[in-house]
């Protein structure tokens, strides 16, 4: 049983058939313009650590749930994932060149192509959504709700307001309540999302779906100031990507503000705050969110 397997094994085997699954974007006869169909697969399938997916899958499984049914919604918000990484890294927002050790999409396909890419990827991840139904019979007042709240946490309210509130944060202007509002936002909200829907994939209650919330608020907020200490001190060749890029555009993070020693503090406070919480909903084995919380503590990339 998947349980069973130690962390890492379970982790590559999430990842390979999420590669699989991914693969295999467009249900057999669409036809789609060859251009748009290679800008988005080039994002999609450019590895990654596939931690959104990975948490669909987590929490519909620490609540008894299915993994096939999991499947087209961790799918679905990895695209989301990717779209929002491509739109990201145009030159009007981040400009950077490369993302997960590779030219990044529009330095590949040209700006057009890949703002066309990351809003096909968005638009296909509630198509997505919908597959959980209609191949795996989950409820579709379950699916609904993972399309509300996909909107939500994804839009003006969530990820897209945490993009802006980040664009237009400066040094010497924003504070860290609104760094923490970034924060929350840009990163927090999504795997918020992620774990919330594989809850309702498994038919957990409103008390349980509270507890992964929480727990995807914490790692989240975790999850980000670790990477304004690995933009920092981290290893170029380990990420992927440029680091010192926040200090060069000047941008806010929490060693700006409360230094490295304590952000790597606040990162485990945090992590043990999720952890808590998650035992708090009463799952069958939440055993695997524990060692995600563990892993994305101690990763260095």
């Amino acid at each position: 049983m998947n349980n069973r397997l130690p962390f890492q094994q379970y982790m590559n085997d999430i990842c390979d058939r999420l590669d699989s699954e991914l693969a295999a974007l467009f249900p057999e006869g669409w036809k789609v313009p060859e251009t748009l169909h290679r800008s988005m697969t080039y994002s999609l399938m450019a590895g990654g650590k596939r931690l959104r997916p990975l948490l669909v899958i987590a929490a519909c499984e620490a609540a008894g749930g299915s993994r096939e049914a999991a499947l087209p919604v961790a799918c679905a918000v990895e695209m989301v994932h990717t779209y929002s990484l491509i739109h990201d890294d145009l030159p009007a927002m981040d400009d950077d060149d490369f993302r997960r050790g590779k030219p990044t999409n529009h330095k590949v396909f040209g700006e057009a192509a890949a703002i066309l890419a990351g809003d096909a990827l968005l638009t296909h991840a509630f198509y997505s959504i919908v597959q959980s139904s209609r191949k795996h019979g989950i409820p579709a007042d379950r699916v609904l709700s993972i399309v509300e709240d996909l909107a939500e946490y994804a839009g003006p309210r969530g990820m897209v307001g945490g993009q802006v509130a980040d664009m237009e944060g400066e040094q010497g202007l924003t504070s860290l309540e609104q760094l923490e509002y970034i924060h929350l936002h840009k990163t927090s909200d999504l795997i918020m999302f992620s774990l919330m829907a594989g809850g309702r994939v498994a038919g957990c209650s409103e008390a349980q779906i509270a507890s992964l919330r929480s727990f995807g608020k914490h790692i989240g907020l975790a999850f980000q100031i670790q990477d304004d200490i690995l933009d920092l001190i981290g290893d170029e060749a380990k990420l992927g990507k440029r680091t010192q890029s926040d200090v060069k555009q000047e941008k806010v993070t929490y060693p700006f503000f409360i230094g490295l020693e304590a952000s790597k503090r606040e990162v485990e406070r945090l992590t043990a705050e999720a952890k808590s919480a998650i035992s708090e909903g009463n799952f069958p084995d939440p055993s695997r969110l524990h060692e995600i919380a563990d892993f994305l503590l101690a990763r260095d990339h």
